[in-house]
C-alpha cells in the first residue's frame, strides 16, 4: 500500500495505519506515549510499515491472526516482514526517489467515481487531454491528439501522449495505433493496486519515451476469494449510458498466490443534438459509442526460500463507432461519414528472482501486441461514395538481466547498486490497402546498458545538527539502435532533510524518444501545385512548385533536459498533515515536427527558406518522386520538371524545441473528526511551455492557448469515513484558454465542478450483508458545460475538446460484493 505519514507520534502513525489498511492493529497507550515516528513516504506492506515506524522505540509488532499487537522489542511469536519493494523512479529497493511522486491508492480510484483508469488519468492535473483519447473532435490539430479507436492514453505536462511512458507493473505494454502513446484505460480499475506518476523525465531509469514522465499502474499482488462489481450510469442531459460488470477472484498458497479478473464496459454515445450548448452544431458525435472487455491477471510463486517467479497478463478487446455529417445542414440523411474502430492488445509479463544474501538478481521478459482496424465510409443519402481503411499493428519484446544490492556501508546505512542489461524489439506494420501505397512493416531494435546507485549519506540515527537525512543518488543508461544513434541519458538525485519536519529535493536529468516508425516511414506525399498556391510571386504564368510532405528516414531521437526541486513539509506539531511544493523545468529540443505551418507562406515567408530550393535540377527532383509513396498533379497542365521553378521539402525533421516549467502543489491533512475520520488532499499545477518549429521562426506560447494546457488545473477532495460509511466531496478547476486563430482573440472561460460520492460497505456482517458494498457517485453536480468555440466546418466540435468534457452532470451507482 502507499504509506504517505508525517513525522507525528507514534500512536497517531499506527493508528493510520490501522485505519488506510483495514486492519486491527492494537497498542498499549502507556507503552507508546511520549514515543515519536519518523515520516513514513513509499509503498510498503503493513508489516514493512509497521516496522519502519517502530525502529528504534523498543517495540514490535506481533501478528494474531489476522490483527496486529504492539508488544515490547524480544516477545516470541513475532510475524517476519517481507521483502522490500520498488517505487516508480528508481529501480533500488526501499528508497525513494529525488523526483516527486503522486500515488492514487485504489481507495482514490474508487472515490474518484470514474469508470476507467483513462478517466482517472485525465482529472490529473499534471495531465493534459491532447493525445490519443475518445472525446476529441476533429478540429483538434492531429500533431495534438486525435481519436483514432477509442483509446486513452496519458500526456504529462502536454509533451505529448508519445512523451510519456505507461507501464504494468514495471513492464513495457504494446503501443495502440500510430501515435506511440499506451491506452491506459485497458486495464481494469478493480484489479489496481495503485497508480503512481512520477511527473519528471525518467529516461535514464526507464529508457525511450519517458521524457514527460512515467505513469506505473500497480496490480494487486494477492486477493482471496470472489468478489463482482456492477456499475450503472448516464448523463442527466443525455447519452453516454454506462453499464459495467466486473468479477475477480484470487486465492493464495503455501508461497504463492494469484488472482484473475474480468470487466466488461459498454457506453452509448453523446450527441451534439443533446446538449444545450452544442446543438447549433447537431447530430455530431461527441464521445463514441464504444464496448470493452477486458481480463487480467497475476500470479506469484516462491520455489525455496530463494526464488520467485511472478507473472502478470493482460488482454483486452475494444470497438467503438461515431458518425459526423459533411454537408451544411448538418443533416446525417442528406451526407455523412460513419466511422468504426475494433481494437485489441495483449501484454505478457514474467520474472524470476533470486536471493543471494542481501542481492537480489532478476531476470525479465514481456511481450505485447496492439492491433487497430479503422474503417471509414461516406455516405450521400443511402449510397456509399467513398471508404477507407487502416491496419495498425504494435508488437513489443523484451528481456533484461539485472542485480540490485548493497555495496558499501555508509555512515547512514548502506549505499545500493542496481545494474543490468537488456533488449526491446518494437515491430509496426501500417496496412493501408494492396496496392502497398504508404504501407509499413518495420522493426527496431535497441540495446541497452544501464546503472543505478543511492548513497545514504546521513541517518537520523546519527542526530547531526541541521542535517537530519542526506542521501545522494544517481543514474545511467546507455541505448543503442540498429537504425538510430546511440543516446545516453544520465540522471542525478538529492534528498536532504534538515529536520523531521522538512524534505528538500532535487533532481537532474537528461531524457530521449527515439522516432516513432509514423515519423519516419508515414506516407511521403509529392504534391504538385502552381507557384501562387505557396505564395510565390514574379514567376512565368505556368511556374509550379513541388512539395513534398511525410515521414523522413533520416530523423533522429529527440532529446530532453528536465530539473526539478521540491520542498516537503510535515510538521511533527500537526499530526497527519504535509505540504510538498515542486516547481520543474523541462527543454526539449530536436523535436519531429512538420517545418511549414502555413503552407500558403513557403515561398513568402523568409522563416521558411532554408526549405525551398529554386530552380531544382532534373535529378533532384526525380530523387525527390523517387522517394514519394504518392505523386499528385495539382495543376491545370502535365507535369514538367522544366518548369519547376521551386523545390519545397516540407518532410518531418528534428527542428522543433519546446520549454516548460511551472508548480506543483500536494498537499494532505487527516484528522479525526466527529466519530470518524475526516481526510483532505490538493493537487494543483501551474504551467508555462512554448515552442520554436524551426531556429527562424518567432516563438510560440503554448500553455493558456486553445487545444494546449492551460495555465492552472486543480483537483481538492474531502473525505469522512466512520464505520462502513465514507462520503467524498471534489472539486475540480482547469482555467479557460485563449483562441488566437482570430483578430482579436478569444478568451474561453474554464471550468469548475464539483463530484459527490457516497459508499458503504457491510464488511463484517453476518448473512448476505457481509462483504456487500453500495455507492452513489455524482460527478459535475452543477452541470457544468464547456464554453463554445467559432467552427468553421460542419464537422468541428463547438469546444475545446482537449482540455473540457461536454458530459455534463453524471450519476453512477455501484454495487459490490465479496463472497
Amino acid at each position: 500500500m502507499a504509506v504517505d505519514l508525517p513525522a507525528q507520534s507514534l500512536g497517531a502513525s499506527i493508528r493510520a495505519l490501522a485505519v488506510q489498511s483495514g486492519t486491527i492493529v492494537l497498542a498499549d497507550d502507556q507503552e507508546v506515549a511520549d514515543k515519536r515516528a519518523a515520516a513514513l513516504h513509499g509503498v510498503y506492506t503493513l508489516d514493512q510499515a509497521l516496522a519502519a515506524l517502530l525502529a528504534g522505540s523498543g517495540l514490535m509488532a506481533e501478528r494474531a491472526g489476522k490483527s496486529y499487537v504492539i508488544r515490547p522489542n524480544g516477545a516470541a511469536g513475532a510475524g517476519s516482514a517481507t521483502k522490500e519493494i520498488v517505487v516508480t523512479g528508481t529501480q533500488i529497493r526501499g528508497v525513494r526517489s529525488a523526483s516527486s511522486l503522486i500515488v492514487l491508492t485504489q481507495q482514490t480510484l474508487r472515490d474518484s467515481g470514474y469508470a476507467d483508469l483513462g478517466e482517472v488519468a485525465r482529472s490529473l492535473p499534471q495531465s493534459f487531454g491532447g493525445g490519443q483519447n475518445p472525446a476529441l473532435g476533429l478540429n483538434v490539430p492531429q500533431s495534438i491528439g486525435a481519436n483514432v479507436s477509442g483509446a486513452s492514453t496519458v500526456n504529462l505536462r502536454g509533451l505529448g501522449s508519445d512523451a510519456t511512458l505507461t507501464i504494468l507493473n514495471g513492464h513495457r505494454m504494446p503501443y495502440d495505433g500510430a501515435f506511440q502513446g499506451v491506452d491506459i484505460s485497458a486495464i481494469p480499475l478493480a484489479a489496481v493496486e495503485r497508480m503512481e506518476v512520477v511527473a519528471d523525465g525518467a529516461s535514464a531509469i526507464y529508457g525511450s519515451d519517458a521524457v514527460g514522465g512515467v505513469v506505473n499502474v500497480i496490480l494487486r499482488q494477492d486477493y482471496e476469494g470472489l468478489s463482482t462489481r456492477a456499475r450503472i450510469g448516464t448523463a442527466t442531459q443525455g447519452g453516454d449510458f454506462q453499464q459495467l460488470y466486473g468479477a475477480m477472484t484470487g486465492t493464495r498458497w503455501n508461497g504463492g498466490g494469484g488472482f484473475l479478473a474480468y470487466e466488461f464496459n459498454d457506453n452509448t454515445e453523446i450527441n451534439s443534438s443533446d446538449r444545450r450548448s452544442t446543438r447549433e452544431r447537431p447530430n455530431l458525435t461527441l464521445v463514441p459509442q464504444s464496448r470493452r472487455q477486458a481480463v487480467v491477471a497475476h500470479l506469484h510463486q516462491d520455489v525455496g526460500e530463494k526464488l520467485t517467479f511472478e507473472f502478470d497478463g493482460l488482454y483486452n478487446h475494444r470497438r467503438i463507432a461515431l458518425a459526423y455529417p459533411i454537408n451544411e445542414e448538418s443533416d446525417l440523411s442528406v451526407s455523412r461519414t460513419e466511422q468504426f474502430a475494433r481494437s485489441y492488445s495483449l501484454a505478457l509479463a514474467g520474472a524470476a528472482h533470486l536471493e543471494l544474501g542481501s542481492w537480489r538478481l532478476s531476470a525479465t521478459a514481456t511481450y505485447g501486441q496492439g492491433r487497430n482496424r479503422v474503417r471509414g465510409d461516406s455516405y450521400y443519402g443511402d449510397s456509399l461514395a467513398f471508404s477507407f481503411a487502416n491496419r495498425y499493428v504494435n508488437r513489443t519484446k523484451t528481456a533484461e538481466l539485472s542485480a540490485e544490492g548493497p555495496i558499501l556501508q555508509m555512515p547512514g546505512g548502506a549505499a545500493r547498486l542496481a545494474a543490468g542489461l537488456g533488449l526491446r524489439n518494437n515491430d509496426f506494420v501500417n496496412f493501408r490497402g494492396a496496392d502497398d501505397i504508404g504501407n509499413i512493416d518495420l522493426a527496431q531494435h535497441s540495446r541497452y546498458l544501464f546503472a543505478e546507485v543511492n548513497i545514504p549519506v546521513v541517518a537520523p540515527s546519527m542526530d547531526l545538527p541541521l542535517v537530519h537525512r542526506l542521501a545522494l543518488s544517481g543514474a545511467l543508461r546507455h541505448e543503442r539502435y540498429r537504425d538510430l544513434e546511440a543516446v545516453t541519458t544520465p540522471k542525478l538525485g538529492l534528498i536532504y532533510a534538515p529536520s523531521e519536519m522538512l524534505d528538500i529535493r532535487a533532481s537532474w536529468g537528461k531524457s530521449f524518444r527515439a522516432p516513432s516508425f509514423y515519423d519516419q516511414y508515414g506516407l511521403q506525399q509529392a504534391l504538385l501545385y502552381p507557384v501562387t498556391q505557396f505564395g510565390g510571386q514574379g514567376f512565368p504564368p505556368n511556374a509550379t512548385a513541388l512539395y513534398i510532405t511525410g515521414g523522413n528516414r533520416s530523423v533522429k531521437p529527440e532529446r530532453a533536459t528536465s530539473w526539478s526541486a521540491t520542498m516537503a513539509l510535515h510538521p511533527p506539531a500537526i499530526d497527519g498533515a504535509s505540504l510538498e511544493v515542486s516547481y520543474f523545468q523541462t527543454r526539449y529540443v530536436d523535436r519531429i515536427v512538420n517545418p511549414i505551418l502555413l503552407t500558403a507562406q513557403a515561398l513568402s515567408n523568409p522563416a521558411y527558406a532554408p526549405l525551398v530550393t529554386y530552380s531544382p535540377s532534373v535529378s533532384q527532383l526525380e530523387a525527390a518522386l523517387a522517394d514519394a509513396n504518392v505523386f499528385t498533379n495539382l495543376t491545370p497542365g502535365a507535369y514538367q520538371p522544366g518548369t519547376v521553378a521551386a523545390f519545397i521539402d516540407g518532410r518531418n525533421v528534428n527542428a522543433g524545441r519546446q520549454k516548460i516549467r511551472g508548480l506543483d502543489v500536494q498537499a494532505r491533512y487527516k484528522t479525526m473528526l466527529g466519530t470518524g475520520t475526516a481526510s483532505f488532499d490538493l493537487g494543483a499545477t501551474y504551467l508555462e511551455s512554448k515552442q520554436w518549429l524551426s531556429p527562424a521562426q518567432p516563438v510560440e506560447v503554448l500553455a493558456g492557448r486553445l487545444f494546449n494546457p492551460p495555465h492552472w488545473r486543480a483537483r481538492a477532495s474531502a473525505a469522512w469515513a466512520t464505520g462502513g460509511l465514507r462520503l467524498i466531496a471534489t472539486g475540480n478547476f482547469t482555467g479557460g484558454v485563449t483562441d488566437t486563430r482570430d483578430d482579436p482573440s478569444d478568451h474561453l472561460r474554464g471550468m469548475t465542478t464539483l463530484d459527490l460520492g457516497a459508499r458503504y460497505t457491510w464488511g463484517n456482517a453476518r448473512g448476505p450483508l457481509k462483504g456487500l458494498d453500495l455507492g452513489v457517485y455524482v460527478t459535475n453536480v452543477f452541470d457544468q458545460m464547456p464554453a463554445t468555440l467559432a467552427t468553421t466546418l460542419y464537422y468541428e466540435t463547438p469546444y475545446d475538446s482537449t482540455n473540457y468534457s461536454a458530459v455534463g452532470r453524471f450519476i453512477a451507482f455501484e454495487v459490490s460484493k465479496s463472497w
